[in-house]
């Protein structure tokens, strides 16, 4: 595994198709990731948010779906408007009981610019308050 990647595993107490769902459909994906205009897990649909940096900064994401199997796995390209870099995105979901083990990799983060706001440490954050804490809380939720 290269430097430029990181990853991620969490088990979150729902059932797989609850997770599927909340990384798929774009009314649930804005409770507890970004506000997608458009979504669809189908291989070439292009999707694109802003994400505001601390200091108020907005980047827009630019990404394209390269993988979508149901229930088990979607990935997708992410790179930044007016910025170099491509990088991948996969969620990779595994079926544990009740439970639901919920494995991201971010791969190519070192492409982007070598710059504080592309700092890998950036995307740890980043991911893992989205995964363990803000993803796990929205399938927990009743």
């Amino acid at each position: 595994m290269s430097d430029g990647t990181f990853v991620i595993e969490r088990i979150v107490k729902a059932p797989v198709s609850k997770v599927w769902k909340a990384i798929t459909d774009k009314d649930e994906m804005k409770q507890w990731y970004f506000d997608i205009a458009a979504f669809k897990p189908q291989v070439g649909f292009e999707f694109h948010f802003e994400g505001k940096t601390p200091d108020g900064s907005v980047f827009v994401h630019k990404c394209s779906i390269t993988e979508a199997i149901p229930n088990k796995k979607l990935a997708h390209t992410w790179q930044y408007e007016g910025y170099q870099g491509l990088s991948t995105v996969t969620y990779e979901l595994f079926e544990e009981g009740q439970s639901t083990k919920v494995k991201l990799t971010h791969e190519g983060l070192d492409t982007f610019p070598k710059e504080s706001n592309f700092a890998k440490e950036n995307f740890v954050a980043g991911w893992t308050y989205i995964i363990g804490t803000s993803l796990a809380n929205f399938v927990t939720k009743e």
